[in-house]
């Protein structure tokens, strides 16, 4: 039997509410990355020798290190490490312990109580609401972001408040302006910096108010940072737990997917206030039973080799250098971000004398479409639209032609912003 004929049957009417109930499955509207997966076929079918430029993807372009790569290869041939891991071993919470002091300068990190692994940050973010929320209870997420902890939180009967990440407040939260009642009923505060989609970067002085925040309304703050350590341009990596009184209210998500080209290795940690590693450590042992532990040696080896990540953010920060100058060049108002593989971009209003782009998504359609470059539109707080410098390319030649070949299909057109 098809999905459709096994909807007729009485397992349509047992889905829980939280995804759809009865109703499962029979949703007609397309969301974003449909739409995105459903134009690039589109576009490879009607110019089939043209190449697709896809500045949308949210992983890395190359694997990992060669000397991650041999440990795997090493540990992965011990009988030894052939068992559940659990909640994690010794050495990979020493050298997370000792990663977030040497990149991040956060002293006093207790590897044995401080710190867990986990899966990568995704099911982190999908357990911790878990930890914490009652029904009625609220998350504060920012948007435009990652809405899997908003998600979990709705599905455990909580509710979410977002909060509008704009230019003009530097795409930071304004906590001033949450209102009273929802801060004093919010358990959970999310925030990512660097920012995805924004590439934006927190800082020192708004991590402090953050903790003055937090602490003012009782609220724990999960500070979720995959591309902590991708700065640029002198910038030194910063992380929530090196700002006074972090620990007190928080914890911090790190994964080895984006700053050691490991995503589907799906390794990461949380590390910081001892209870909520604790609590969540209960609640994750009811949910799995821990990465192979020949990946957890591979990457304690990658977070003890920190000049890895070093010239990953290298290749990445010369490329916003090329992508950004010939948007400019191109009239768009483009800004290097501090941090992180994501370049977001305001959306032009039309082409002179052409079509308009009334959002976001109408102007990453048209790329795609009509130019064969692939996108990801961001609607949430303006019409912006998401690049990403993780487009294939081999060697900086390849990265010029690539960037060029961006500017020469765009320069057919004026935009009008």
């Amino acid at each position: 039997m098809s999905v459709e004929q096994y909807q007729e049957t009485y397992i349509q009417q047992q889905f829980a509410d939280r995804i759809g109930g009865a109703n499962y499955g029979k949703d007609t509207n397309i969301y974003k990355f449909e739409k995105i997966k459903r134009a690039k076929a589109a576009a490879k079918q009607a110019h089939p020798d043209v190449e697709l430029i896809d500045m949308g993807v949210g992983e890395p372009d190359e694997m990992a290190d060669a000397g991650v790569v041999a440990k795997l290869a090493e540990e992965a041939a011990k009988p030894e490490n052939r068992g559940y891991a659990d909640n994690g071993i010794p050495e990979f919470k020493e050298a997370a312990a000792k990663y977030l002091k040497e990149v991040f300068s956060v002293d006093g990190i207790d590897a044995a109580t401080e710190v867990l692994h986990t899966i990568g940050t995704k099911p982190a973010l999908a357990m911790l609401p878990s930890v914490f929320i009652n029904p009625g209870d609220v998350t504060i997420m920012t948007v435009p972001g990652y809405p899997v902890m908003g998600t979990h939180t709705k599905y455990l009967g909580g509710e979410v408040y977002n909060v509008k990440l704009t230019k003009e407040n530097n795409f930071l939260p304004d906590l001033d302006a949450i209102p009273e009642d929802i801060a004093n009923r919010a358990k959970l505060l999310y925030l990512n910096y660097p920012n995805n989609p924004t590439g934006a970067a927190a800082t020192a002085e708004f991590f402090a108010k953050v903790v003055a925040w937090a602490k003012k309304y009782n609220v724990v703050v999960v500070h979720d940072a995959p591309y902590a350590a991708l700065t640029f341009d002198g910038v030194k990596p910063l992380s929530f737990l090196s700002v006074p009184g972090a620990k007190d209210v928080g914890v911090e998500l790190h994964s080895l997917s984006k700053s050691y080209n490991m995503t589907g290795w799906r390794i990461g940690f949380i590390a910081g206030n001892p209870l909520i590693v604790k609590a969540f450590g209960d609640v994750k042992d009811n949910n799995d039973s821990g990465q192979f532990i020949a990946i957890q040696k591979a990457a304690a080896y990658g977070l003890a080799n920190p000049s890895i990540t070093e010239k990953i953010s290298a290749k990445y920060s010369r490329r916003h250098d090329l992508l950004v100058g010939a948007l400019n060049e191109l009239g768009f108002k483009a800004e290097k971000p501090k941090g992180s593989f994501f370049l977001y971009v305001e959306a032009p209003k039309g082409i002179k004398g052409g079509q308009r782009f009334e959002s976001g998504e109408a102007f990453s359609q048209f790329l795609i479409r009509e130019k064969l470059i692939s996108t990801v539109p961001w609607d949430d707080a303006g019409r912006f639209v998401r690049f990403s410098v993780t487009f294939i390319a081999s060697g900086e030649a390849e990265e010029i032609r690539v960037i060029d070949e961006i500017k020469r299909r765009l320069s057919d057109v004026e935009f009008e912003f």
